[in-house]
């Protein structure tokens, strides 16, 4: 990130506040080749090898996600080729004259009315459960000259697998997370990273008028697989059959991440899965890898779907009002992936969902340490830092905890709840953070008197619960940070004054998947890098979205922002106004919107206390010159957007040390960075605070 283009970049007119001086970019195209047989694939090959040896009516995204096989498409359909119409039964479809196998296929198709519902030959085992192992070879078939590879699914039939992939739904019906994916619909992009728990494909019951399966398959089929695949996975059909198409995915997110040496392997099996993957099948090389049944995908308790199923009724009914529903409970007991899974079963049912972000540490659609709201129109299919977006409204808290400004965290979600539309009855999720102790649950206790919350969904460890149930009763003599009991909301706007205290519908959730209150231990798993995963992500929108290498952030050329224009803060601590420089400089900082016009007095303009005001995104300060009173930032902020930004705002959120240390193309010293640092000495390392600790006057709480 060296500050030496600042001499190469020409001066615009100065009534310009920001000026846009990107160059053309080159890209370099990938091979589907190239995705097939990547240094990462190859490398888990080998050690799978070695080890082996040694031990024996819904909404859907609009826009399609581009796959790896339609740049093949063009090229087969300018081929002038008549179709030629074949009978199967009453069934009527077309084959491709010109081609060898016509006569053959012909004769097939013929005798696939005469065993229509014969048994398949196939053990009984690959019928059942989760696919894996020999199944696959009876149930995928791959295509290499399409790289793709189609796959025949029984009903409750898993594929549970690490990687990323698009999926297609070309007969029947699947799930994946709570969402239903259909016949007819576009692709889908699901991701499966080491760093959350392995994705789940499971087939549901096809409904619908009365069909011939086998003579819709053999349509189907003929479009994606040459003869001799598609013979083989025909006798695999059955009323409740579904199938999938799989193609390889690549975006400029995973080239992005992939070219960091210690993110080169997120879409891989982790070390304690390696056992445990099957590498020898069909869809090898598609960047799906498979895993056994001893692996566990995601696991719903009792009370976990009967809360699901609850929820999802009471949105799909009628309520007075809309469905306010506040998900709560400790660290690691799977708040995130509740939250998920019941966006995407809404999404079912419903155009879209609202959010409401109130976790700082582990947010959903934007890096750490903002408040957010957002509308959910799309489903997710993997955690969130492969779905990174700009929400409708957003405040840059900017740490990834408010233990040092509780009242300022508060008063930053009544500020986001009073931008919602209030005439809108689409359902609203509210996530919080998992600090259920002390001053953390008196926050709870706070925001579930401050909006008009319909049901509270609490998450806890089975064996031993973490905090008080949040029941309607509890609350009305409950003690929050801001309101004291007998409390009905602090929000007057929304409700008067006089009506009797608010009820809701209290949910307990006991979590008892593997692993359930512990942080992961493996690569990737923990909170702080999954912090740095999503921020990673958002960056990754600097690169273009051709396919092409990956371009370090040093040599993208930035925006140039004068000094009078915007005004620096900063929200997590004080900086003394000489040292503001040092503080800003190659930093993360929040672009952010003042109502007030910035004043400007010769100098850089610095505020003095943090403001609660709109943020439309974030950039890198990748540097500062002060002889012509320039910022140099580089953001993917449309500049259309910028004109808006008069304030830089930078918190606790650091960049990654990837992006300092890891970044090809540097001559000499890397910038920013310094090995003369020694933390022996006192206060040199990063201070560290227990949050759990309860004060002695709220002993009674629990």
């Amino acid at each position: 990130m060296k500050v030496k283009k600042h001499a190469q970049v020409k001066e615009h007119a100065k009534s310009q506040k920001w000026k846009d001086i990107k160059g053309k970019r080159c890209r370099i195209p990938v091979t589907s080749s190239e995705l097939n047989s990547t240094p990462v694939m190859i490398s888990i090959i080998k050690e799978h090898q070695v080890s082996m040896k040694k031990k024996p009516s819904v909404k859907r995204l609009k826009n399609k996600a581009k796959s790896a096989a339609e740049s093949n498409k063009n090229s087969h359909q300018t081929e002038s080729r008549k179709p030629q119409s074949q009978t199967n039964g009453n069934a009527v479809f077309t084959v491709e004259s010109g081609s060898d196998d016509v006569e053959e296929w012909r004769e097939y198709s013929q005798s696939v009315q005469l065993e229509k519902m014969e048994p398949s030959s196939a053990p009984e085992k690959t019928r059942q459960g989760r696919l894996e192992g020999e199944a696959l070879h009876y149930c995928a078939e791959r295509d290499d000259r399409k790289n793709h590879a189609v796959l025949i699914m029984q009903k409750d039939q898993t594929l549970c697998f690490r990687g990323k992939c698009l999926l297609t739904c070309l007969y029947g019906r699947v799930e994946v997370m709570g969402f239903t994916i259909e016949e007819g619909q576009e692709s889908y992009p699901l991701f499966s990273p080491a760093s959350h728990c392995p994705l789940t494909v499971r087939t549901l019951e096809t409904s619908g008028p009365n069909r011939d399966p086998r003579t819709d398959a053999a349509r189907i089929l003929q479009e994606h697989l040459p003869t001799a695949s598609r013979k083989k996975l025909l006798k695999q059909m059955t009323p409740t059959s579904s199938i999938i198409l799989l193609e390889p995915m690549e975006s400029r997110l995973t080239r992005f991440l992939s070219s960091f040496p210690d993110l080169s392997e997120l879409f891989s099996p982790p070390m304690s899965e390696l056992i445990s993957a099957v590498f020898d099948t069909p869809l090898n090389g598609l960047g799906v890898i498979p895993l056994v049944s001893s692996v566990e995908g995601l696991s719903m308790s009792k009370s976990y779907r009967d809360a699901l199923n609850t929820v999802v009724s009471a949105c799909r009914g009628d309520m007075d009002g809309c469905a306010v529903i506040f998900v709560c409970g400790a660290r690691n007991v799977g708040k995130s992936t509740f939250i998920r899974t019941l966006i995407n079963t809404l999404l079912n049912h419903t155009t879209s969902v609202d959010y409401l972000e109130g976790d700082l540490g582990q947010t959903e659609f934007t890096p750490a340490g903002c408040l957010s709201f957002s509308t959910v129109k799309e489903p997710l299919l993997g955690p969130p830092f492969t779905h990174q977006w700009t929400p409708e409204h957003m405040i840059y808290y900017g740490q990834p905890s408010c233990d040092s400004d509780m009242d300022r965290y508060l008063e930053s979600l009544k500020f986001l709840w009073r931008r919602r539309s209030q005439s809108r009855e689409t359902p609203v999720i509210i996530n919080t953070m998992g600090w259920v102790k002390g001053f953390g649950f008196q926050l709870l206790v706070d925001m579930i008197r401050f909006f008009p919350v319909s049901h509270v969904v609490q998450l806890d460890k089975s064996e031993l619960s973490q905090s008080a149930a949040l029941t309607p009763e509890f609350l009305r003599t409950a003690q929050g940070y801001q309101t004291h009991p007998p409390a009905q909301t602090a929000l007057d706007e929304f409700t008067e004054s006089h009506h009797p205290p608010r009820s809701y519908t209290h949910l307990a959730v006991q979590s008892d998947f593997q692993g359930v209150a512990r942080q992961g231990t493996s690569k990737h798993q923990r909170s702080n890098e999954h912090r740095e995963l999503s921020l990673l992500a958002y960056l990754s929108q600097l690169q273009s979205a051709d396919l092409g290498p990956v371009r370090p952030l040093h040599s993208l050329t930035p925006y140039q922002v004068p000094y009078t224009a915007v005004a620096l803060g900063v929200v997590h601590c004080e900086v003394a106004p000489s040292h503001m420089f040092y503080a800003v400089n190659g930093s993360l900082v929040g672009l952010c919107c003042l109502a007030e016009k910035v004043t400007n007095r010769g100098g850089p303009v610095l505020l003095s206390q943090a403001p609660i005001c709109p943020c439309v995104g974030f950039g890198v300060l990748r540097g500062i010159d002060k002889e012509r009173g320039l910022y140099f930032l580089l953001t993917p902020v449309d500049p259309s957007v910028l004109r808006n930004v008069n304030c830089l705002l930078l918190g606790a959120i650091s960049l990654p040390a990837c992006i300092l240390t890891s970044q090809p193309g540097f001559d000499g010293e890397t910038p920013y960075v310094t090995t003369d640092y020694s933390f022996d000495l006192s206060g040199a390392g990063k201070m560290r605070i227990f949050k759990g600790l309860t004060r002695p006057s709220h002993l009674g709480l629990h």
